[in-house]
């Protein structure tokens, strides 16, 4: 039987159009289409209730020698372009995989205080992540496992406008604000917190708020506990709408995310080696890209993978789509079949223009630019493709021109300094 969110009746209430994802049931788009909830997110600001994400708290003084084991990413050696060690406040974007190399799930894991770690992986995931971790922990008897699956509620606010229409929330946004990269947080989401630089409302409501999200664009992941997220929710959103904030349902947060590059856990990655991708940064290779630099379960496997798949972004010339999956298959410049589509949308805010792609939200974009979108997505194939070539994808009577890309939606404000975003 499928889960619901705490705020599914709200999105019934509003004639959400609903279906099974993870587990629960979701809104997919709300009257409002997806393609304007998509642009919302580029231009003014979108809302997404996020509650079926499943989050794992891991603790005890051999908590972060479990994750360094279980997870990718180097924790030791993580953050900025130093590549220094994961601390408070701080948080990081890898893989789980099996002994074998392939993925059980992505997460983002946060450190909290020392020995003190919230990991975040996908809907449905927090328990087999759950049992993946006490497996290995086995031995380590000092580590506090703990599946916080449906005891948490999660609300994202993203796009550029996502501080601006938080801020009258926050009890003491200034401080909240201050200093605050992308992938880094403040605060927790229960009275028993151990942080002296506490995050609460401006009615006392206690959350995390993380600089995070699935977007590629700038905004806030906020966690609290479950009695507060349909009161936040509508709090937020009824102080926000005039401003332009929009509720988006997850065909927007699909064709954002693609755009974005950024990967959907068991479908552009999943039961094949977690290598040859566009998410090499979530492995911990050494300044040279060859070598790993620590042991992890799996590393084994990646390192003398036989017959490996190669995963690679497109961008088509126009905005039709095809259906992913088996039956979607990808031939390249001779006419050879190489491949198969693993995820295959169309991102409105983008076009070509004389052979560039740019967005809505491009600075140089041409005079009067106004996108029709392209179709854009990842495709996983058995030889190596140069970017820039041209290939073709194809499903049934329906053929589809695209083109290998590093990079899909240009000039996306993830990153940007939270002082041009105030």
């Amino acid at each position: 039987m499928e889960k619901k969110t705490p705020l599914n009746s709200w999105h019934r209430a509003e004639r959400a159009n609903m279906a099974i994802f993870g587990g629960y049931e979701m809104p997919l788009w709300y009257p409002t289409g997806a393609r304007k909830e998509h642009l919302s997110v580029l231009t003014d600001a979108g809302i997404f209730d996020t509650s079926h994400m499943a989050v794992i708290t891991v603790s005890g003084k051999e908590a972060r020698h479990l994750l360094q084991f279980c997870f990718t990413k180097d924790l030791d050696r993580c953050i900025g372009k130093n590549k220094t060690p994961l601390v408070q406040g701080r948080s990081a974007y890898g893989a789980f995989l099996c002994e074998d190399g392939t993925v059980l799930d992505d997460a983002i894991v946060s450190q909290i205080v020392d020995d003190h770690y919230v990991v975040v992986v996908n809907a449905g995931m927090g328990e087999p992540i759950t049992e993946h971790l006490q497996n290995h922990a086995q031995t380590r008897s000092s580590v506090s496992i703990i599946d916080l699956t449906d005891r948490l509620g999660k609300i994202d606010v993203q796009g550029p406008h996502a501080a601006r229409l938080l801020e009258p929330h926050l009890a003491d946004p200034q401080r909240v604000f201050e200093r605050m990269p992308y992938f880094s947080f403040k605060g927790y989401f229960d009275d028993r917190s151990p942080l002296s630089d506490e995050v609460r409302l401006i009615d006392g409501t206690p959350i995390l708020l993380s600089r995070t999200g699935y977007t590629g664009e700038f905004g806030f992941e906020l966690f609290m506990d479950e009695a507060h997220l349909i009161h936040v929710w509508n709090r937020l959103l009824h102080a926000g709408r005039d401003a332009g904030l929009t509720p988006c349902g997850l065909a927007a947060r699909d064709s954002l995310r693609t755009g974005a590059m950024l990967p959907l856990s068991h479908q552009d990655i999943g039961p094949w080696p977690f290598i040859n991708h566009p998410w090499q940064h979530a492995l911990p290779y050494d300044e040279r890209g060859i070598v790993f630099t620590k042991k992890f379960l799996g590393d084994t496997a990646l390192k003398h993978c036989a017959n490996p798949a190669f995963v690679y972004p497109f961008a088509g010339f126009d905005l039709r789509k095809i259906a992913p999956g088996d039956l979607s298959i990808v031939t390249n410049a001779e006419g050879n079949e190489v491949g198969t589509v693993l995820t295959c949308v169309t991102d409105v805010a983008i076009d070509r223009y004389q052979e560039t792609i740019f967005s809505i939200a491009s600075p140089n974009a041409p005079e009067g630019f106004q996108p029709k979108g392209l179709s854009c997505g990842f495709i996983k194939v058995n030889t190596p493709l140069a970017y820039g070539s041209i290939i073709e994808i194809k499903n049934g009577r329906r053929i589809l021109k695209a083109e290998i890309v590093q990079d899909i939606r240009p000039d996306r404000t993830a990153r940007k300094p939270m002082v041009q975003m105030r």
